[in-house]
């Protein structure tokens, strides 16, 4: 017979809430999901069209071993629950008076494709610098991405193994642009490689140069998944379900009750009053500091000043006929000026004069274009300022008229969409994501100590724990899921070493369960 402290409630059913809820009643604990939209996902949502539902969120999947450990942990197979196709064309980019440049899962490939782009000293560049991605990535995979508390001192000594070259490839004095600038004598290559820097919702300009690691999670495989990005969520949330986990839809978390100096309940907006021994707050922090959680549970939260916002988005997502334009899974339409684009987005707070686009094409995967209407999303990044600006329809209209242009002049014959739900500015997602003022990545990566400032699992309030793409490790869907992971890790670890019978239990850790990652202990910190 469990008590009401064995209960657990996770508030937000996003990829982070998720993952956390599974391990969590995997381990026999029983958890309850509360989530004000109608299903899971969280910014993973969907948008009903003619051609089917179609990823209103997150579009790109990598680093699978995340999600094979995850499933491996609760006893599961990935790919028994998720279908999966590794994409042979990773993305495909565009500029204006230029061929269109194609980088594949094989690396080779992307080498060909390079020289015949940019020449053969490019191939070389290209092959510098995945190289470097590769040894960064290796480098700070498990004393960060992993790790539930990197701090700068744990960090600097794990990676004393990789001394001397990892200073130099980590190049602590330059922005990411300019370690690019460097590294690529071609500008188009520079701001191909320098739009990785939006993957965390940062720019290239304002970011650390260890960026280039993004690289590599993308070089190790991209895939698509049957269903789309949202069929992830799902699965998961059958599999939380098929251990018993509650979820309450449509149901608003009003406010965090603390008792004795830790979080004790959960007050919803119908006015149920939900019992726990521990809150886990699946959303982003600044909604805890701005008191949309109640007062008690503000010193868990994190302000963020606007000129700390990540990147948000005007985000199209609708069905349409597309015909034989070639497209591939993964497309990318680059400005003319990608500086004064993000001086635009970050300096100016601004919409770019001449945005770069990203549109991802649903339904290509390693074929042809399919019969009949497609479903795409089309992304064109813009600063978080949802708090301030609500654009009008005419404005909407204006810059739909000139995204579109911009397709047609890339030879992208795609027909812009009419229903009234297909698109989402900045003012939706703070409408969607309360407290954020749209900045979907929440705090921007910006300095050498933009990682060591995201939060950590444990909070200042005993009781309240923290995950989802906000949080440490970072944005992006395995980060968000290796949040999930820390957080489930320091709830079990906690009710160990706080259990009356168990005064003398050593803190424990969470391992990823692959090869290719370390086990990372799980220590206690203060957001």
């Amino acid at each position: 017979m469990h008590s009401h402290r064995d209960n657990i409630v996770v508030i937000g059913a996003g990829i982070g809430g998720l993952v956390a809820a599974l391990e969590l009643s995997h381990a026999g604990l029983p958890v309850t999901v509360v989530e004000r939209a109608a299903g899971p996902g969280g910014k993973m949502r969907t948008i009903d069209t003619m051609a089917g539902p179609v990823d209103a969120g997150p579009t790109v999947f990598t680093m699978k071993w995340v999600f094979e450990a995850l499933f491996d942990a609760v006893g599961e197979s990935l790919e028994a629950h998720v279908a999966l196709t590794r994409l042979e064309v990773l993305a495909r980019h565009h500029w204006r008076g230029s061929p269109a440049l194609d980088l594949f899962a094989e690396r080779a490939r992307s080498r060909d494709a390079i020289a015949d782009f940019a020449g053969a000293g490019a191939a070389r560049e290209f092959d510098a610098f995945s190289d470097r991605a590769a040894r960064l990535f290796e480098a700070f995979r498990d004393p960060v991405m992993t790790h539930p508390d990197p701090t700068p001192l744990s960090v600097g000594a794990a990676s004393m193994k990789h001394l001397p070259g990892i200073l130099s490839d980590m190049a602590p004095t330059r922005s990411y642009a300019g370690l690019l600038a460097g590294a690529f004598g071609d500008p188009r290559l520079r701001q191909l490689f320098g739009r990785y820097a939006t993957y965390v919702g940062g720019s290239p300009y304002l970011s650390p140069a260890i960026l280039a690691l993004v690289w590599e999670s993308e070089a190790q495989g991209v895939w698509a998944v049957e269903g789309g990005m949202h069929a992830l969520a799902r699965s998961l949330e059958t599999l939380c379900r098929d251990r018993g986990v509650g979820f309450r839809y449509g149901s608003d978390a009003q406010r965090i009750e603390v008792q004795d100096g830790r979080a004790a309940a959960v007050m919803l907006a119908d006015g149920t009053r939900l019992p726990t021994g521990a809150v886990l707050f699946n959303g982003d922090p600044v909604a805890l500091d701005a008191g949309l959680l109640g007062s008690a549970a503000r010193r868990a939260g994190t302000p963020r000043p606007r000129n700390r916002r990540s990147l948000s988005a005007w985000v199209w997502t609708f069905a349409a006929e597309a015909g034989d334009t070639p497209l591939a899974h993964h497309n990318v339409l680059f400005s003319d000026d990608y500086r004064r684009e993000f001086a635009d987005l970050f300096r100016l707070r601004r919409l770019p004069q001449d945005p770069t686009l990203y549109i991802c094409a649903q339904d290509r995967g390693n074929g042809g274009a399919p019969a009949g209407p497609e479903r795409f999303q089309i992304i064109m990044n813009a600063p978080a300022e949802g708090d301030v600006v609500t654009p009008t329809e005419q404005e909407m209209q204006q810059c739909q008229t000139r995204v579109f242009h911009r397709l047609n002049e890339a030879g992208i014959a795609i027909s812009p969409p009419r229903a009234e739900n297909a698109l989402t500015t900045p003012w939706d997602f703070a409408q969607l994501f309360p407290g954020t003022a749209g900045a979907i990545y929440g705090a921007a990566p910006h300095g050498m100590m933009a990682t060591f400032r995201r939060p950590k699992a444990r909070t200042m309030l005993p009781g309240l724990y923290l995950a989802g793409g906000a949080v440490h490790p970072g944005p992006g869907v395995p980060m968000a899921a290796l949040s999930g992971r820390q957080a489930a890790a320091a709830i079990l670890c906690d009710r160990v070493s706080t259990s009356p019978s168990r005064r003398t239990a050593t803190r424990g850790g969470m391992s990823t369960g692959s090869p290719t990652t370390a086990s990372a202990a799980s220590r206690s910190s203060a957001s």
